[in-house]
């Protein structure tokens, strides 16, 4: 548990290990006032799961999805794909 936010520590460990993001930093996201976020339709079946884009405080973008309990439950982070960035940018230009 990390303040608001809550995660299952043997896929935070796999997830440093795969994809070289903690879940400390993926919780950075939320900080971001041009965070991009969308509902994530396709995972959805059981609970429903949210996708956030967003620079983290280590200054990356990153893409976290989660779902929403008593606290944030961090499901996975990563580094963004070239399309998450376009979609991350082009919603920054809104702005």
């Amino acid at each position: 548990m990390y303040g608001d936010f809550e995660w299952d520590e043997a896929k935070a460990r796999r997830n440093l290990s795969h994809h070289g993001v903690s879940f400390v930093e993926a919780t950075t996201l939320f900080d971001d006032p041009l965070f991009v976020l969308y509902k994530d339709e396709e995972h959805s079946s059981q609970e429903s799961r949210y996708v956030i884009i967003g620079e983290s405080n280590e200054n990356r973008l990153l893409v976290v999805a989660y779902t929403r309990r008593e606290r944030t439950r961090i499901i996975g982070a990563r580094k963004v794909t070239p399309r998450e960035r376009r979609k991350y940018e082009e919603s920054e230009k809104e702005f």
